[in-house]
C-alpha cells in the first residue's frame, strides 16, 4: 500500500486506537498515539493529531482531553457502558438455550464493545464451563428463521426432538407444520408459541427444533380473543407446561406476596382476607408443574375454587405421598 494511501487511513486507525485502548482510567498521550500509528507505517506530526482528534469529536465521539503534563485523550463514553455489558454477559452465560461455544463467541463480541482494559473485568466474571447448556448449535439460525416467518406472515415446517437415556436428542417421527406467533424466553429457555392444525395453540422449545423451513402458505390467523399476548401467556403457563386453562381462586399467607407478584406481575389485584392472608384470582393453565409449585408452599397456600381443582390437587398430593407408604 502506497504511503499516501496509508495516510488516508490515519483517522480510522486513530479511532480504533482510542476505542480499544483508552478509557477514563487509561488516557493515551500523543506519543502513545504516534507510536501506535507508526506500527502501520503511518508517520504523523503532533499538530495533525490535535486536529484529527477534533474531527472525531465533531463526528460525535465522546473524547475527553486532559491538558497539562501527563495529559492525553480517552473515550469517555461508549454505546454500551461497562455495567450494561456486564448485565448482557450475565444474561448470555446463564441462557440454557445457547451452547457453550456460542455463549463464549457472543461474550467475546460483547467484550469487543469495551476497551481492552475493561475487557479484563468482563473476562473475570465469565463462568460458562459446567453450566447446563443446550447442544443445538443451530439455535441462532432457528430464532432468525422464526422471526422472518412471523414478519413475512408465513408458516414453517420443522422436525422436533426429545432427549433419550443415552443423553442424545432423537427426532420424533414426521414433519411438524405450524403458524408461528411469538418467541418467549422463559426459565432460561426459548419457546415458540404457534398454532398447528393438530394441537391448536401450543409451544415448542426452540433448541429442540431442527430443519426449520419457511413455507409459502400464510399463517392461520387466530380470532382476536385467541391471539397470544406474551405477557399474559407467560403468566398463565407455568414453565411453559401446557394445561387446561381454568379460573382459579387462591388464598395465600401474607409472607408470599412477593412470590405471587414475581410469578404473576405487579399489576395484579390482591384482595386482603383478614390480617394474615390475601386472595388472588387468575386464569391459569393447570398442569402438574402448577400443582407442584402450589404444594411447595405447604399450609401457606390454599385453593378456594373450583372444587374440581381441589379434588385434582388432593389426588396429586396423594399420588406423591403413596410412594413413601
Amino acid at each position: 500500500m502506497a504511503k499516501s494511501e496509508k495516510q488516508k487511513l490515519k483517522l480510522l486507525y486513530l479511532k480504533d486506537y482510542l476505542e480499544q485502548y483508552t478509557d477514563p482510567d487509561h488516557p493515551a498521550s500523543i506519543k502513545d498515539i504516534l507510536d501506535y500509528l507508526a506500527q502501520f507505517g503511518i508517520r504523523a506530526e503532533r499538530k495533525s493529531i490535535y486536529s484529527d482528534v477534533q474531527y472525531l469529536m465533531d463526528y460525535g465521539m465522546d473524547i475527553e482531553v486532559l491538558h497539562g503534563r501527563g495529559g492525553g485523550y480517552y473515550v469517555n463514553s461508549r454505546q454500551f457502558e461497562l455495567p450494561e455489558l456486564k448485565l448482557l454477559v450475565d444474561a448470555v452465560q446463564s441462557s440454557k438455550f445457547l451452547t457453550q461455544r456460542k455463549s463464549m463467541a457472543l461474550i467475546k463480541k460483547l467484550a469487543g464493545l469495551s476497551s481492552l482494559h475493561e475487557q479484563q473485568l468482563l473476562k473475570r466474571q465469565v463462568v460458562v464451563s459446567g453450566r447446563v447448556k443446550t447442544m443445538n448449535e443451530s439455535i441462532y439460525y432457528n430464532v432468525d428463521t422464526i422471526h422472518s416467518a412471523i414478519a413475512e406472515n408465513r408458516q414453517i415446517s420443522f422436525t422436533y426432538s426429545e432427549w433419550g437415556l443415552d443423553r442424545k436428542r432423537h427426532a420424533r417421527e414426521g414433519i411438524y407444520t405450524a403458524s408461528p406467533f411469538l418467541l418467549i424466553w422463559d426459565d432460561e429457555n426459548y419457546y415458540l408459541v404457534a398454532h398447528s392444525e393438530k394441537h391448536g395453540l401450543t409451544h415448542y422449545r426452540v433448541d429442540k427444533m431442527d430443519r426449520i423451513n419457511l413455507l409459502s402458505s400464510p399463517r392461520t390467523m387466530l380470532p382476536e380473543h385467541e391471539r397470544p399476548d406474551p405477557t399474559v401467556y407467560s403468566k398463565q403457563v407455568f414453565n411453559m407446561f401446557s394445561g387446561e386453562k381454568t379460573q382459579v381462586k387462591l388464598r395465600f399467607d401474607n409472607s408470599l406476596v412477593g412470590v405471587v407478584i414475581d410469578r404473576f406481575g405487579s399489576d395484579i389485584m390482591l384482595i386482603p382476607d383478614g390480617p394474615d392472608h390475601f386472595i388472588y384470582t387468575a386464569d391459569i393453565a393447570v398442569s402438574p408443574l402448577f400443582l407442584g409449585w402450589l404444594a411447595g408452599f405447604g399450609g401457606r397456600a390454599k385453593i378456594l375454587f373450583p372444587n374440581s381443582l381441589i379434588d385434582q390437587y388432593k389426588a396429586f398430593c396423594a399420588e406423591s405421598l403413596a410412594q413413601y407408604q
